[in-house]
C-alpha cells in the first residue's frame, strides 16, 4: 500500500527518535516493530475505535498474567507467534530433534529423579506410559550427564499448577543420562486438552472461531553441556488435532507410537538429538 507524503514523514519522524539507542539490537528490534505497526495500521484502515479495542485487549492480558498463567504467553501461543520464535531462534543444526512452544503452565525447579523412576503421584489409575529414550550428540554419540525436564497435564486436562487438588509435583521430573546417554521414566499416557479459554486469550479463540484443543503430549527440555538446549515435545499418534494443534506446536518428527503391552501399559522410545554448540 502507498503512503501518502504525510504517513511517510511521520514514521520518519517516530524512527528517528529512536536513533541514539545505545543497543543496536535494542534498535533494530524497535525499528522492526515500529515499521510493521504502521504498516498495520495503513493496510487495515484501523479506527479510533479498533485501536481503542485493541489497547483494552492487551491490557485484559496483562492483568489476567499472574506468576503461575502468563496470558501473554498464551496470547502468542496461539497467534502462532510463539511457535515461529522458536524456529527461527533454535540454534539446532538439521538432524537435530526439534523445537516446539514452552507452552505457560512451565514451572522450573521439578523434583529431580532417577532414571526409571515414576513422576506420577496422583494415580488415577490411568496406564502407565513408560518413556525411554538415548540423547545423542549429531555425530551420533551418546551424551551422559544430559537433563531432561519433564511434565504434562493430567488426565483430568489440567496441570498441576491450575489445580490445587493435585500435588504441585505431580506429573513432573528432572532426569539425567546414564553413562550410556539413557533417559526413562513412568508417567501416564497423555490427554489432548484446551488451553485455558477463561482469560482474554480465550476469548480471542472464541471470537475468531477457533477450538482451544491441543493434541495429547509430554513436554521435556533437554540440555548438555556443550549443546545448544531444545524445547520439545512428545506427541500421541493416535491423538486428535494433531492437524489442528491450538498453538501450532506440532512437529511430524516428534509423533510417535505409543505401543500397548500386554498388561495394558504403553511403552515409547523418544531419541533425542542435539546440536553441539562449540
Amino acid at each position: 500500500m502507498v503512503r501518502t507524503a504525510a504517513e511517510d514523514r511521520l514514521l520518519s519522524e517516530v524512527l528517528r527518535t529512536f536513533q541514539n539507542t545505545p543497543n543496536p539490537r535494542l534498535l533494530e528490534i524497535v525499528e522492526a516493530a515500529v515499521r510493521h505497526l504502521h504498516a498495520f495500521v495503513d493496510e487495515t484502515k484501523l479506527t479510533h475505535d479498533e485501536w481503542m479495542m485493541g489497547i483494552d485487549f492487551l491490557t485484559k492480558v496483562g492483568k489476567f498474567s499472574d506468576p503461575t498463567r502468563q496470558e501473554f504467553i498464551l496470547l502468542s501461543d496461539v497467534m502462532g507467534v510463539s511457535s515461529r520464535v522458536e524456529t527461527v531462534s533454535y540454534a539446532g543444526a538439521p538432524g537435530s530433534t526439534e523445537a516446539t512452544v514452552l507452552g505457560p503452565f512451565y514451572i522450573p525447579g521439578s523434583p529431580k529423579k532417577q532414571n526409571g523412576d515414576s513422576v506420577i503421584i496422583n494415580d488415577d489409575g490411568t496406564p502407565r506410559l513408560r518413556v525411554s529414550g538415548v540423547v545423542r550428540s549429531l555425530d551420533g554419540t551418546p551424551i551422559p550427564g544430559a537433563t531432561v525436564d519433564v511434565w504434562q497435564t493430567a488426565t483430568n486436562a489440567m496441570y498441576p499448577v491450575q489445580d490445587e487438588s493435585q500435588d504441585p509435583n505431580n506429573l513432573r521430573g528432572y532426569f539425567t543420562t546414564d553413562a550410556n546417554g539413557r533417559y526413562e521414566f513412568i508417567t501416564t499416557r497423555p490427554v489432548a486438552y484446551p488451553v485455558p479459554v477463561d482469560g482474554p486469550a480465550g476469548a480471542f479463540l472464541k471470537a475468531t472461531g477457533r477450538h482451544p484443543m491441543r493434541a495429547a503430549h509430554i513436554h521435556l527440555i533437554v540440555a548438555a553441556p556443550g549443546c545448544y538446549p531444545v524445547t520439545t515435545h512428545i506427541f500421541d499418534a493416535e491423538s486428535d488435532y494433531l492437524d489442528s494443534d491450538a498453538v501450532f506446536g506440532v512437529r511430524d518428527s516428534l509423533i510417535k507410537k505409543f505401543e500397548k503391552l500386554p498388561d495394558g501399559s504403553y511403552t515409547v522410545n523418544f531419541d533425542i538429538t542435539l546440536t553441539p554448540s562449540k
